[in-house]
């Protein structure tokens, strides 16, 4: 493979279009193309990667996102050579290693230590060095106990990591890895991110594939995001992330024509039936989003309409996560200055700003028209009358992310050697 211009550049790509023929019609048999050796077969043109331009740095930590099907394993396998260019250049400035089929060469039929010595040798090894280091293949593996079994007695799990392990023993500049953190429990992929952390301290160039946005952002210096093949954006992680949570949960809004909805009939105890409208949600400028952004500052609306006479009513809207737990709640009925009547036939859009601070996921609004007061008996409920993302590269686990500082006190010395007394 041609080696990148200049010394600070390990990956150059300029320009790579690649495109698929996919049959509409499949031959399944010999016999199936024998009888019929002039029928014509038509071909549609999938086209995986158009006009992709990039360059990693020597020693960077490049990120590579995307959702399925924008091209990102067909970019990597690009780069691997297993895929040649339609058109466009790749070049290459050092020694590649690739973790994208993990496990190619075993054997299903040999135990752990052939298919080390065997898989280290098609990786560049010699045998002297891949049986120097089976003890540690086989212990980061955590496979100790299973190392007499047969490979194909492992679980999908137990033979990643094996694989990985024994990837992972190859000493080369550049190493493209594809979805790796994947395999195996939380601890084992800890190991995981403490090697490529040692990877990164050493300048060896990482390309990495994830859907991972936490390891983007932890891991990466730049990156790169994929959509059906185009190049959306390169840059800092966040904003990546950012990017991609955007376009992996946006949809289209709710509510933003005018749209005749199911009139809403209320209990009993009152006759005034109301609909909710529209809904929407406005940035700082005042533009319509589908998504937010973690932090930022945004207006959430929703326009109904009273089809029956109702006096002084109360507007409540709660906002709820997923699992369907309320995670603010907004409303009008401590409002008796604002308390009006309303006749038949009113509008009235129901405006709640704030900076969302939940954290990244779906969120949805519920609408509820009461009287005002606490413990009062709604006169309606309208659900999920907005649904919308809230984005952000970081999740630590609470429901919220409430700006906080953290700090550790105490006596901050190196340990010293106990002196006995005399």
């Amino acid at each position: 493979m041609p080696r990148a211009a200049g010394h600070d550049v390990a990956i150059g790509v300029s320009g790579a279009c690649k495109s698929f023929r996919i049959p509409r019609e499949a031959t399944h048999t010999l016999k199936e193309r024998a009888l019929h050796p002039l029928r014509r077969r038509g071909f549609d043109e999938f086209t995986a990667l158009r006009d992709v331009s990039f360059g990693v740095r020597r020693g960077e930590f490049f990120g590579v996102v995307g959702r399925n099907g924008s091209g990102k394993s067909t970019l990597l396998k690009c780069l691997a050579g297993i895929y040649g260019l339609d058109r466009g250049r790749i070049l290459v400035d050092g020694r590649m290693s690739t973790f994208i089929e993990l496990g190619v060469g075993f054997n299903p039929d040999l135990a752990a230590r052939d298919n080390v010595i065997m898989n280290g040798i098609m990786l560049g090894l010699t045998a002297r060095e891949a049986q120097a280091r089976y003890d540690e293949i086989i212990d980061f593996a955590e496979l100790r106990d299973y190392q007499e079994l047969k490979l194909k007695n492992y679980s999908s799990g137990m033979y990643v990591r094996l694989a990985f392990s024994v990837a992972i023993q190859v000493e080369a500049d550049i190493l493209l890895i594809d979805e790796v953190l994947a395999v195996g429990d939380a601890s084992f992929q800890q190991k995981c991110f403490d090697i490529f952390n040692d990877m990164r301290d050493a300048g060896r160039t990482v390309l990495f594939v994830t859907h991972d946005m936490g390891s983007v952002t932890r891991l990466c210096d730049r990156a790169l995001l994929l959509e059906h093949g185009d190049v959306v954006l390169i840059d800092e992680p966040d904003a990546v992330a950012n990017r991609y949570l955007e376009l992996n949960f946006a949809r289209e809004q709710v509510g933003i024509e005018e749209a005749e909805g199911p009139v809403l009939e209320v209990p009993a105890l009152s006759a005034a039936p109301i609909r909710a409208r529209r809904a929407w949600i406005e940035d700082e400028a005042g533009e319509l989003v589908t998504a937010c952004i973690q932090g930022q500052r945004y207006v959430f609306v929703t326009s109904v309409e009273l089809l029956a006479e109702l006096d002084e009513p109360a507007f409540t809207i709660l906002f709820l996560n997923e699992h369907h737990h309320d995670m603010l709640v907004a409303t009008t009925a401590f409002d008796r200055d604002g308390a009006a009547h309303y006749r038949a036939g009113a509008r009235v859009d129901v405006a709640v700003a704030f900076d969302p601070l939940f954290r990244p996921g779906r969120y949805t609004c519920t609408l509820i028209v009461g009287h005002p007061g606490i413990g009062q008996p709604e006169l309606t409920r309208c659900e999920n009358v907005l649904s919308f993302v809230i984005s952000g590269p970081y999740a630590t686990g609470g429901l919220t992310d409430l700006p906080h500082e953290i700090s550790l006190r105490g006596t901050h010395r190196r340990a010293e050697q106990a002196i006995p007394p005399a």
